[in-house]
Order: structure tokens, then sequence, then C-alpha cells
């Protein structure tokens, strides 16, 4: 290996993890892989860092096309002098810590994510981690043109795949007992569950199982869905997928309502969807995140219609929203920052899912959700589909 070039302080920085599962370690360094790995920078005389990106030996070719790093190496590169374990990730933590020992830092700063591994073998090699909970957090959120063209992407396939279960629903045909068929069999959560999958795992997607559920299982803002679904019931459909090739997130919510809806239901959607508006016009650099939920909250209680913290079981009164405004999305579905009642000042490259929500217990849920990013003078919505509960 090559000489360290002289240091200019002797703390450095290091994210290590699974990169296929790390998605801070993978925007690092934009390599997917399923082994483990570790990334050093090690701060220098004059500016600049020298990075240092350790992989299995079976990735190397590939690390040096894809990794940008002043020394890609194994961890047989950096081996101790009491050598490496078989256990491959604690191995890559001994060549890591190795690595940091031979360019003469005593201290390195991780992120959050650093396993409790690495954090412990390179401890026990006499070099002192610390945790920066604020380390990579602000550069994720500024999303660069690359990265939102790889969101509205995300976001299309996405709309496609609502679209495919609230028409599901919608044309499916009702039997006794108000019980919907499709195909001549009961269509359940699990149904339309099952054909939004096919569809995403179709057009390169995966991720979490897609939210399908009717009637006054929505009420539970989470709950996944399960079982017969019913003409005249409220259905959440809210599907979160990632682009398994640029890794990437969709998030959308809509509301379907197979046959008569009910003048509660419509009241409950108009609320809502004026809720989701008047949130997104508050929406625009250093603005809080507190200022938009306000903006969710305040729509909703001229609608008649007042915010219940989660677990307060008042909420069995009337439908009421039991969560915050929306989220940060990129590499991960939920991201910093939040729309909520702690929620910081916005920045431009902001993606941020938008969907309030009305909740009633025995009736059900009602929730739209779409996302958008922070402009220079607002905010640019990347959803097109309707709002409506009609889908036939």
């Amino acid at each position: 290996m090559n000489e360290a070039p002289t240091l200019k302080s002797k703390r450095a920085t290091i994210q290590a993890g699974v990169p296929q599962h790390n998605s801070a370690l993978f925007w690092k360094i934009r390599f997917s892989v399923g082994d483990p790995v570790a990334f050093i920078e090690v701060p220098l005389e004059g500016g600049g860092v020298r990075s240092i990106c350790i992989v299995r030996d079976v990735e190397l070719d590939r690390a040096r096309e894809a990794v940008r790093a002043d020394v890609i190496g194994v961890p047989a590169d950096f081996a101790p002098d009491g050598g490496l374990s078989a256990d491959r990730e604690v191995a890559t933590a001994q060549a890591a810590a190795e690595c940091l020992r031979r360019e003469g830092v005593k201290t390195v700063v991780a992120d959050r994510t650093l396993p409790l591994s690495f954090a412990d073998v390179i401890g026990r090699a006499g070099i002192k981690v610390e945790c920066d909970l604020a380390m990579g957090i602000l550069e994720r959120r500024q999303k660069t043109e690359e990265e939102l063209d790889k969101l509205r992407h995300s976001q299309r396939v996405t709309e496609e795949a609502i679209r495919l279960g609230c028409e599901m629903i919608a044309g499916a045909d009702a039997g006794e007992g108000g019980v919907l068929y499709s195909g001549g069999e009961v269509l359940t959560s699990e149904r339309v569950r099952a054909a939004v999958n096919v569809f995403l795992m179709e057009r390169g997607f995966a991720g979490p199982s897609p939210i399908i559920a009717g009637g006054s299982q929505g009420a539970s803002c989470h709950h996944i869905g399960a079982g017969v679904l019913r003409t005249g019931e409220p259905v959440i459909v809210d599907i979160f997928p990632t682009d398994q090739a640029s890794h990437y997130c969709g998030d959308c919510t809509r509301t379907v309502v197979h046959g008569e809806i009910s003048e509660e239901l419509l009241r409950m959607h108009a609320a809502v969807c004026d809720a989701k508006a008047a949130a997104i016009a508050v929406i625009r650099p250093g603005v809080t995140g507190k200022e938009v939920h306000q903006a969710t909250l305040d729509t909703l209680a001229r609608h008649g219609f007042p915010f219940v913290a989660p677990g307060d079981h008042g909420a069995s009164k009337g439908a009421a929203l039991t969560h915050g405004t929306g989220h940060g999305i990129g590499l991960e579905v939920h991201e910093p920052p939040l729309l909520d009642a702690k929620g910081v000042e916005l920045l431009v490259g902001d993606v941020l899912t938008v969907e309030p929500g009305l909740y009633k217990v025995g009736l059900g849920g009602v929730r739209v959700e779409e996302m958008v990013v922070v402009t220079a003078d607002g905010a640019e919505n990347f959803n097109r589909l309707p709002e409506g509960m009609h889908w036939k």
C-alpha cells in the first residue's frame, strides 16, 4: 500500500456496514453490495482528505469501477498482527481499525449507523470512537438534480401502482352483505396487495408490504389491512416501494370507496384534501416543519376535525388526525426532516411527503399523500393522480 500523506489532524471519519441495508453508507460510496464495507476519510495538511474504502476481495473489481476513493483495498491489505477473523464483518472491522492505526488516527468520528461491532473492534485497538448524530444528515436532505429525477421516477411508478389498486377495488362487483368480488372470487386486502406487488416487481421495485386497509382497519393509520373488502367502506391504499436500480423510494396514498360514498366520508375527504393543499402552499425554504404541520391542523380544525394525540382514546368520539403531516424521503421512506410539532427549518432540495389523514374508530380512515420538493420559491409537486375516492 502507498505511504500515508502527512495528516492535518488525527480526527478521521468512518462509515461502515452493508450498503444494501445502510442507506447512509450507500449514499456516500454509491456502491450496492451485500457484504460489509468500511469507508474512511482522513484529513490532510493543506486541505482535502485521504479516502480509503475496504471491501470484500470478490467485490474489488466492481468497487474500483464504482467507488470514488484514493485507496480501494480488501481486509487482507490491512490485516493486524494477530490476523483477521473468519467472520466477514469482524474481519472488515479489524481491517478498518488497522487502517486507522496505520494512518496515525487516535480519534475517529462515526455517523449514527456505525455497527456496534465496528465501534467495539476499533475501540479495542485503542482508537476512540465518537458518534456525530448530525453527520451526513443535511447533505442527504438537499437532493441533487440527479436524485430528484430518480425520486420523480419512483413516484411515477408508485402512482401507477396506486391506480392499479384503486381501480381494482372500484371495479369490483358487490355481492351479498356488500362483499366485493373480482374475477368471481372474494376481493381481499391480500389479493389487491399481491397484484400491486407483482406490478412493482415487474418494474424493478420492491419494499415493505403496501397498506390496503379497508373499513374499520383504516382507523389505525398504519394497519396493513387484511381480509374481505366491502362496498361503501373507505379503503386506504398506501404504497411506498424502493426502486432496486436507483435505491430511491416512492410514497403515495389515496383512499378509494366502492359504490356510494357517505356524507361523512365526503366531509372527511374534503377536509383532508384542503389540509394537504394548505400544507403544500406553506412550504418554502426557511419555513419550519412545525409551521407546515400547523397549517394542516388549522385547516382540519376549520372543517371541524381537531388534532388528537396518538393513544388518546378521545379519537373514538369522532374523526381526527393522529399523526404528523409528513416526512422527508429519499433512499429511505422515512428520512429527516419531519413535518410535525417539532419540525425544523426546510431547505432547498428537501423532498417531503404531505399526507394528512382523518381516522374514526368503527368507520375507518381517509388519507391523501403526495410528494413535493422544496424549491427556491415554494414547492414542486411530483404527483399527477386525481384525489377523489371514485376510481371507476
